[in-house]
């Protein structure tokens, strides 16, 4: 038996040797993911243009004023009130609360924030991965490329952030660590959050169901899970389900992204996001050449892929080929299982010799991350490179007594700075297509029955960029006067009797 002074003297040593609080927090692993969130911050862009953004603010003050979510369109004359799911509600909330407190400036740190942390989730599920921190830091270099494509104050991001817990979650369950208990709380918030909890669902059902399989081939294993572990899984799917319906809406809420995806036609092949993955962009030529260092590695290396691991990845790529809106779906899947394939070709060294060093550099990367936080004007200066902002003294003189086309990508910025005017249309798009709205808006810019389309919608006034088609087309039609213009856009009136 070990006596008292041994006791002592072992505990004292171990004392002497375990590393100290500097240590740990300047650790190896820690100063890259500084590195990761320092460089992430100076390519994330100074401005907080978005198309939602208008909307998602009109609508938290909405929530915040009647003590309920919005229910019936109130932003639109052309959708005649009807009823309408703010299926983004919760995630609106913090960038409202930003801005109260903090204006411009306090919505673009919430945006940076959401992205750095999706970011150093990334770099969190790479580590566990591979337990090598360059490895981590490295994969998440295209990362970062990839996930650019929602950089900016989108709710979408929050859909991301709890993907991450989610695959930590299921990776430690295939490791023998069970905390699938947190999932149905997870799902409870991602469902009030964003239309995305439908991917973590198929991807929750997907490896349920590679845990039925049981062999190898090839470079590929599959590990059938025990009677107890497909129990626990199965609860938790079932309890996840359920969570679901704890939201303001109900079954509408959960019914939403069923709806986009076979009911939004129009919506999903004429937005941006949606199109498929240009592969002559930079984005493009990264997943090309992640699709090419993955087959090499693979021929180089000897790693085994779990099954559901290979199922993930293959997700991920269809989705980011097919979308260009999931591109950073892909990074989330992807990417860190390349860092397993890097990770024997990297030393393995986390510890740094100067835990001192380490301090300064984080000391360092922290200020200059505090100094090169944009100011109001310069986040004002961008958004009017994108939006009618000098027009806004105009439209608030012009107390328009008709109704206003507008631009699509103008809507959200109207309702938030115009609130006299009701727009034709805005980024929301379901409930636009829905009513055939969208459709004759596309006729409309399109020039294809254009005054046709004015008439239907009784359209006095017209708000749009001064470049576009249409507005060359009304300034040289006789019923059409210009009453603005300046760099950006024009306003122009419709002379004489609207047509009935």
């Amino acid at each position: 038996m070990m006596t008292s002074e041994a006791a002592v003297e072992e505990y004292v040593l171990a004392a002497r040797t375990r590393p100290g609080l500097l240590s740990r927090l300047c650790c190896f692993p820690v100063l890259l993911a500084c590195t990761l969130a320092l460089l992430v911050f100076f390519v994330f862009p100074r401005t907080i243009a978005d198309p939602d953004l208008g909307w998602h603010l009109k609508n938290a003050a909405y929530l915040l004023q009647h003590h309920d979510v919005v229910r019936r369109d109130v932003f639109s004359f052309t959708t005649g009130d009807d009823p309408w799911i703010d299926h983004e509600w919760l995630a609106e909330l913090p960038f409202y609360a930003a801005w109260k407190f903090a204006g411009v400036r306090g919505i673009w740190l919430v945006a940076i924030t959401l992205v750095e942390t999706s970011l150093l989730g990334i770099f969190a599920l790479a580590y566990q991965q591979s337990r090598n921190a360059k490895a981590a830091f490295l994969v998440c270099l295209p990362a970062i490329l990839l996930s650019s494509v929602s950089f900016g104050p989108r709710t979408l991001l929050f859909g991301w952030i709890c993907l991450v817990p989610e695959l930590i979650i299921l990776a430690r369950f295939q490791n023998g660590c069970d905390a699938t208990w947190l999932l149905p709380p997870l799902f409870a918030l991602w469902v009030n959050l964003h239309g995305s909890w439908l991917i973590g669902m198929i991807l929750l059902i997907v490896f349920l169901l590679c845990g039925l399989l049981e062999g190898q081939w090839g470079q590929i294993e599959a590990r059938a899970w025990n009677s107890l572990q497909r129990r626990k899984l199965a609860a938790a799917s079932v309890l996840s389900m359920v969570a679901l319906f704890v939201n303001p809406y109900g079954w509408r809420l959960v019914a939403y992204p069923f709806d986009m995806a076979f009911h939004q036609k129009l919506n999903i092949s004429s937005v941006v996001e949606w199109q498929p993955l240009d592969f002559h962009s930079p984005r493009g030529k990264v997943v090309v050449g992640m699709m090419a260092a993955a087959i090499l590695l693979q021929l180089v290396g000897s790693r085994t892929w779990m099954f559901y691991e290979l199922c993930f990845a293959l997700i991920g790529l269809y989705s980011g080929l097919t979308y260009s809106r999931f591109l950073f779906l892909a990074a989330i899947l992807i990417c860190p299982e390349f860092s397993e394939h890097i990770a024997t070709f990297l030393p393995h060294h986390d510890t740094p010799e100067k835990p001192w060093l380490g301090a300064g550099i984080l000391t360092c990367a922290i200020a200059a991350m505090a100094l090169q936080i944009p100011g109001a004007e310069q986040l004002n200066n961008a958004e009017c490179g994108a939006y009618p902002c000098q027009t806004m003294s105009y439209l608030k003189q012009l107390h328009p007594d008709g109704n206003t086309l507008n631009d699509y990508l103008w809507g959200g910025y109207l309702i938030w700075k115009a609130p006299q005017i009701r727009v034709f249309i805005d980024s929301r798009v379901d409930i636009f297509e829905h009513h055939g709205v969208f459709e004759d808006y596309l006729h409309a810019v399109r020039l294809d029955g254009t005054l046709s389309i004015l008439d239907k919608y009784k359209i006095r006034y017209v708000v749009f960029k001064n470049d576009s088609p249409l507005t060359r087309f009304l300034e040289h039609t006789p019923q059409w006067k210009l009453d603005y213009k300046d760099n950006t856009s024009v306003v122009l009136e419709r002379v004489g009797v609207v047509s009935r």
